[in-house]
């Protein structure tokens, strides 16, 4: 039987890990991958109604750092928190909450009718929306083959530009079409309906296997707690993760969260156009985010992510910086946009590999949190520094310090490339029996 060639070879090799999944692991890939694109459009969806909802308002570019801040804390108190419960009760159960608990708030947040109201409203909010990348991340990564997780959790990771393009379109075309009193609000009702689709897909996901047999190997041994992500053995790790994911989580907030404030407000665009330049981006953004899952797979971890944050910061500088007429800068968003999330499509899959089934999802969800964080306070600052820098300046600034962060924290980590999760167990025994994790022997499939 002739080989098939060109193209057609290409692509059978891209999705030949599609092909050889079994049907849960397929429809664990869809639950997560639409998950995490419900998560990032409702995110997102306020950083394109910002313009609006200061206009009717009335309130300061601080204000509206603040108000997007609050939900990115809250989101990431809400992660660990989920993480310690995965790890104790189940990843597909915490994930099914979450949906609920961040759609139910983005419905009441269309019906606020003040700043303040909406700031409680969306730090609420961003309880839900923690769970859905560290739960979501370790599912996948405990039911694939290790040597398609780079590949497998790097698409998932895609699902944030699928989110954030709908956003763009979604948000762009109410506004077009609607007064902008009821746009807004629909733009914040109109997540319930891929929700009710993420919902009952996840009715149909097993727990994977590993974690299965872990809890019948250890059981009630197996207590996370917000401790573990400090055990000895994990500590480095832990603390380097996070400091990764806060370079690049302040990075790419400080330009998605501002950018069409920035379209408005500096580059003197129509509120309806800006989703034109957001949609060439996000389109970028998932180019770039599959390109470094395929890349991770065959060359690494380590030097993909350093090979991508160099580029992002070349781009985005360029970006910010060069005058240039609108139609080259719309398309140069598409590049920058691959620098700025792509590296997004290492992360899960490096974290992954790097802590024991027993507190997976703990630790994970510490580091990614508390990167998103102190990565979220990006946005706020820029807002502050906008005052003195000018918004443009403001933002290349927090690019610079972020990618700088995420470098720094590359040159430490260990390359973690198709590790089998079920043979990483914990090796620390020094904290008191009440709160540590005993160790487990090594699982095997």
């Amino acid at each position: 039987m002739r080989r098939p060639s060109g193209a057609g070879e290409i692509e059978m090799q891209m999705f030949d890990w599609y092909r050889v999944a079994a049907p849960a692991e397929r429809r664990t890939f869809w639950g997560c991958f639409l998950g995490w694109s419900l998560d990032t459009f409702d995110n997102q969806v306020l950083a394109f109604l910002l313009p609006v909802l200061m206009a009717a308002w009335h309130f300061s570019k601080t204000e509206a750092g603040l108000i997007a801040t609050s939900s990115l804390l809250a989101a990431a108190f809400g992660g660990w928190v989920s993480g310690i419960l995965s790890d104790r009760h189940g990843r597909v159960r915490v994930l099914t909450w979450s949906i609920i608990w961040f759609t139910a708030f983005s419905i009441i947040g269309g019906l606020t009718n003040s700043y303040y109201q909406l700031l409680v409203v969306r730090a609420l909010q961003g309880l839900g929306f923690g769970a859905e990348w560290a739960v979501g991340a370790a599912l996948m990564a405990e039911v694939i083959n290790p040597a398609h997780r780079g590949k497998a959790l790097g698409l998932v990771q895609s699902g944030f530009s699928v989110g954030w393009a709908l956003a763009a379109v979604v948000t762009g075309l109410l506004l077009a079409y609607l007064p902008s009193w009821l746009a807004w609000r629909s733009a914040f009702w109109v997540g319930v309906i891929p929700a009710l689709i993420v919902l009952a897909i996840r009715r149909y996901i097993p727990e994977p296997a590993i974690f299965r047999e872990m809890k019948e190997a250890t059981g009630s041994r197996t207590l996370a707690s917000w401790r573990s992500s400090f055990r000895k053995d994990v500590r480095r790790s832990s603390l380097l993760a996070a400091l990764l994911v806060t370079g690049l989580q302040g990075s790419s907030y400080a330009v998605m969260i501002w950018l069409p404030t920035m379209l408005v407000q500096i580059r003197h665009l129509p509120p309806s156009s800006v989703a034109m330049m957001v949609t060439m981006m996000s389109i970028g953004s998932f180019i770039g985010q599959v390109g470094f899952a395929y890349i991770n797979d065959s060359l690494g971890r380590r030097f993909t992510a350093i090979g991508f944050c160099l580029f992002s910061a070349f781009l985005t500088g360029c970006y910010l910086l060069v005058p240039m007429n609108p139609w080259l800068f719309a398309l140069l968003g598409l590049p920058v946009g691959m620098g700025i999330n792509g590296a997004f499509a290492g992360i899960g899959p490096m974290l992954s590999e790097l802590f024991p089934t027993q507190i997976r999802t703990t630790c994970m969800g510490f580091s990614y949190n508390v990167g998103k964080s102190l990565g979220a306070l990006s946005v706020a600052l820029v807002g502050v520094a906008a005052e003195h820098l000018g918004l443009v300046g403001s933002i290349a600034l927090f690019c610079i310090i972020g990618y700088s962060c995420a470098l720094l924290a590359l040159a430490f980590l260990p390359e973690t490339r198709g590790r089998d999760l079920s043979n990483i167990a914990p090796i620390d025994d020094s904290y008191d029996q009440a709160d540590m994790l005993e160790p487990a022997t090594p699982i095997r499939r």
